[in-house]
């Protein structure tokens, strides 16, 4: 009888990668948020600790986790996404809506620091994602002029530069 083969390093299971789009991160983020401070509300009564530090991950994931082309919406929407979170952790008292408009101030001056520091990280992991996006293209680019240059050809033209003006 044959045994199955042992599994290598090429069929180990992988953490999942999705590519969000903009609006993807930014429901991803938001919603996660959301579920998180629902999910504190209920077991915790609405600790603002417990949800900033829960706020951190759901940063580092919606960085990781964006598209290339939409790196930029990372840093911009976990703020948004914090704040939207914060609606069902920040009450305080029976009062309507403009009480319930100033917990979520008072909330989010009193929880800047992971707010910042939430912020920060998706900022960092962007700016990491974009250089080593822009290192691979520029070898890329190096590799193809390499090869051309072995087989006689000449590299690839750009095409017009519109816009830009010569130097």
């Amino acid at each position: 009888m044959r045994r199955p083969a042992a599994a290598g390093p090429r069929t180990a299971r992988r953490l999942p990668n999705p590519r969000l789009t903009g609006l993807g991160s930014g429901l991803f983020c938001g919603a996660a948020m959301f579920a998180l401070a629902c999910l504190d509300q209920l077991l915790l009564g609405g600790s603002l600790t417990v949800y900033g530090v829960l706020f951190l991950p759901v940063c580092l994931l919606t960085a990781l986790w964006v598209r290339p082309g939409d790196l930029v919406t990372a840093p911009v929407v976990v703020p948004i996404a914090f704040t939207f979170g914060l609606l069902p952790v920040a009450q305080d008292g029976d009062g309507g809506l403009s009480d319930r408009f100033m917990s979520l101030v008072t909330a989010l001056a009193l929880q800047a620091g992971w707010l910042y520091g939430g912020t920060l990280i998706a900022g960092l992991v962007v700016i990491v994602r974009r250089i080593r996006l822009m290192a691979r293209r520029a070898a890329r680019r190096r590799t193809q002029a390499a090869q051309a240059g072995q087989t006689g050809q000449t590299a690839p033209a750009r095409g017009p530069q519109v816009g830009r003006q010569a130097r």
